[in-house]
């Protein structure tokens, strides 16, 4: 059986796995994309000040990163990796409604962790399974495809929340009581999937030799931390569009109104990137790669100019910075990692990229304080070190 016919003895090719479970993370994202939307609004309604708000979120962003060190060791030592799935899903997806019919602000702080906890429970189970079908369809193409599914459930979940609260004169309920109906969506397709799917790992069985099982320590491969270190550099680089759109509104180059639609074409271009680079991932291996730092570096000397056409240019090739890392980024992992560890592999690498972009969240935010020449010579170096790390290192990985 060839790696494009692989499917499993119920009959679900491997593209078609991989297509439905982009639809799962779609409605996913339809929830808890269009609940972030407003969750600071939602949170000052109940009485919070800026600070609490603050530091809720961060708590949650935090969680969702920092708990996938415990998730992904013990999705690896149980193989229970539907079960997480299917879990981490349910936090969320109940969380989310429940958000618009609390009146009390600390349940609805709960509830905000509670929903970023819901990911960090799925997330290393979810890759791992993902994974495996890519090794039958391409692993650079199918992560792209599920990574371009998500983001229009980015786009879509905060579109139909801001209708809702438009038609509604404001009221919560209704905006978040609507995210429940995708939500219901996601439960459902994914005990179907289980049921028809079973077994994930069949896919990477069928469609390659198994010659890469973990040593006998269990430690995770030299490639795979090596590769880490130039993750870490090449995000730690990373302006975050928070500061982007500071800038813009800062500067008076953009109306606060239009920042949304702005974010919604990085988007768009996020997804096309992703496809693209994974495609290329697929037929040329992991020097795709080399594209992204000059990318991250090209956001700073653009965005942070005073002249709209650029500095817009400038959030355009943010967003295809982030379809590289949030699509081919991780399409490596799987390729470095031998399926026994890869949840673990999943979990610290989420830990990898959570500290890096706080770091570079900081750092940008910093430096654009203090001179903005200094800000865009700091991140050309470092994504300069990002390159150098992978030049160094490409070679051991595919």
């Amino acid at each position: 059986m060839t790696s494009a016919t692989a499917r499993q003895p119920g009959g679900m090719r491997a593209w078609r796995f991989v297509v439905w479970f982009g639809t799962v993370s779609l409605l996913a994202d339809f929830v808890y994309e269009g609940a972030r939307s407003i969750t600071g609004p939602l949170l000052a309604s109940l009485g919070a000040s800026a600070l609490v708000v603050g530091v809720v979120t961060g708590a949650g962003e935090a969680a969702a990163l920092g708990l996938r060190l415990v998730s992904g060791p013990l999705a690896d030592r149980t193989r229970r990796f539907w079960g997480l799935a299917i879990a981490g899903y349910a936090l969320t997806v109940v969380s989310v409604p429940l958000l618009g019919v609390v009146g009390a602000l600390w349940a609805a702080c709960a509830l905000v962790v509670a929903e970023r906890v819901g990911k960090a429970v799925r997330s290393p189970a979810k890759d791992t399974m993902l994974s495996h079908a890519t090794a039958a369809t391409g692993r650079g193409r199918g992560f792209a495809v599920h990574e371009a599914m998500d983001q229009v459930g980015a786009l879509v979940g905060p579109l139909v929340v801001a209708g809702m609260l438009a038609i509604t004169a404001g009221d919560y309920g209704p905006a978040l009581g609507v995210l429940a109906i995708p939500g219901v969506a996601v439960l459902g397709l994914l005990v179907w999937l289980r049921a028809r799917v079973p077994d994930p790992e069949a896919y990477e069985r069928e469609a390659v030799a198994r010659e890469d099982e973990p040593a006998p320590d269990g430690r995770l491969p030299a490639a795979f931390w090596t590769y880490a270190a130039f993750t870490a550099a090449t995000t730690a680089g990373s302006a975050t569009f928070g500061v982007l759109s500071y800038h813009l509104v800062e500067r008076h180059l953009m109306a606060a109104a239009w920042v949304p639609v702005l974010y919604a074409a990085a988007m768009a271009v996020d997804a096309v990137a992703a496809l693209a680079t994974g495609r290329l991932y697929d037929r040329h291996g992991a020097r795709v790669l080399m594209a992204l730092p000059p990318l991250t570096a090209a956001v700073a000397v653009l965005a942070f100019t005073d002249t709209v056409a650029v500095a817009v240019a400038g959030s355009l090739v943010w967003g295809a910075a982030m379809g590289v890392q949030e699509s081919t980024l991780r399409a490596v992992v799987a390729d470095l990692v031998p399926s026994g560890r890869r949840a673990t592999a999943y979990g610290l690498f989420a830990g990898v990229v959570g500290a890096a972009s706080m770091a570079g969240g900081a750092l940008t935010g910093g430096l654009y304080g203090y001179s903005i020449p200094v800000l865009i010579t700091v991140v050309v170096a470092v994504q300069i070190l990002a390159l150098v790390l992978l030049a160094a290192t490409r070679a051991t990985w595919r």
